[in-house]
């Protein structure tokens, strides 16, 4: 008996570094210290009315940061979701005040709240696809290029109106396009709609990535692109499929955006995409790829949220609202690359 139990005994037992340990928690650690701060400094800020609001608020660059996830997973980076948020709303708020024209049968036809949906966000897929063609088919950095698609996308949301607003997004009856704006202010269980659709796409993208091949091909690229390619991943169609997630994500927020004001115009979504990247960054993933979780990044977003938020309550001035966030950004950069190398020195002395 004893001799059977002696190799078990001989195991070495690997102890979790302290240190280690509150790094790869500090996104939770942040989330629990924002919240217990302005629950203390900002009144009402825990109230059931407060959160609910907050949450909504979050929602939206939570949507946009789960498409920026899949995208800098791989090594990656999306600069051009924001103006794709702007020409989401703008395709949208045309379809529902004007319709979408047929020249060639002469005919306006006017599709209802869930076509508009569909072909919105399948605009938003076609910015990707760009992307995705750029970088892969074309080699073009992609920092350059969704610079590049970043200032198309704003100028044809500009073009669509003339650099007009499309107001009173309510629809008509006699279309059968009513409704569009229970997608960003209705209510269902006394929970914001668009808090739903987070939960859905949140659950639906920590799914893909974590539970399904395409999601280990993502991370294979991100880690160790040449190895991947070497394995057999189809290098070039995952990061096509990954932009037109984040194309599909930001046209999803631009509906979010545009039915909560109902209106469109064509500046929205301006700098969104900083908010994106703060909320991905913030939530453990790796600017360098391979690295990163789904959920960590809505945690990452609602600390930026619950951060904007309780500072607009507390009065801070806006410039300083600034100089915190990025403040919080670069911390976060930073415990990342600690991280990192406590980690790969752990990994050399498990090998000597």
């Amino acid at each position: 008996m004893s001799e059977a139990m002696a190799p078990e005994a001989a195991k070495p037992v690997r102890r979790i570094s302290p240190l280690l340990l509150l790094l790869s928690l500090r996104t939770v650690i942040a989330l629990f210290a924002v919240l217990v701060f302005f629950g203390l400094t900002a009144p009402n800020f825990l109230d059931i009315g407060t959160l609910v609001l907050l949450a909504k608020h979050v929602s939206i660059n939570a949507v946009l940061a789960i498409g920026m996830t899949f995208v800098v997973l791989t090594g990656g980076i999306d600069l051009s979701v924001g103006s794709i948020v702007g020409l989401a709303g703008m395709i949208a708020g045309g379809l529902i005040n004007y319709g979408l024209p047929l020249g060639l049968w002469h005919v306006t036809l006017f599709p209802d709240v869930a076509g508009v949906i569909v072909l919105t966000v399948a605009a938003g897929m076609l910015v990707g696809t760009l992307n995705g063609f750029l970088v892969t088919s074309l080699n073009v950095a992609p920092f350059i290029a969704t610079l590049g698609t970043l200032y198309i996308a704003r100028g044809a949301a500009l073009l669509i109106s003339g650099g007009e607003t499309f107001a009173n997004l309510v629809g008509r009856p006699q279309f059968h396009n009513t409704g569009f704006p229970v997608l960003g202010a209705g209510m269902l269980a006394r929970v914001p709609v668009s808090v739903w659709i987070l939960a859905v796409a949140g659950l639906f993208a920590a799914y893909i990535a974590g539970r399904t091949v395409f999601g280990r091909r993502v991370y294979a690229v991100g880690g160790n692109e040449r190895a991947a390619r070497l394995s057999g991943v189809p290098v070039h169609q995952v990061k096509l499929a990954v932009y037109m997630i984040s194309g599909a994500c930001a046209a999803l927020a631009g509906l979010i955006v545009a039915s909560e004001l109902v209106a469109a115009h064509p500046a929205s979504g301006e700098s969104f995409e900083l908010n994106a990247i703060a909320a991905t960054v913030l939530g453990g993933t790796s600017l360098s790829g391979g690295r990163g979780t789904i959920w960590g990044t809505i945690i990452g977003a609602f600390v930026i949220g619950i951060l904007g938020d309780g500072l607009v309550m507390l009065g801070v001035s806006s410039f300083w609202q600034m100089v915190i966030k990025g403040t919080v950004i670069i911390a976060a950069v930073v415990l990342d690359q600690l991280q990192q190398r406590i980690q790969r020195r752990i990994a050399i002395r498990a090998q000597a």
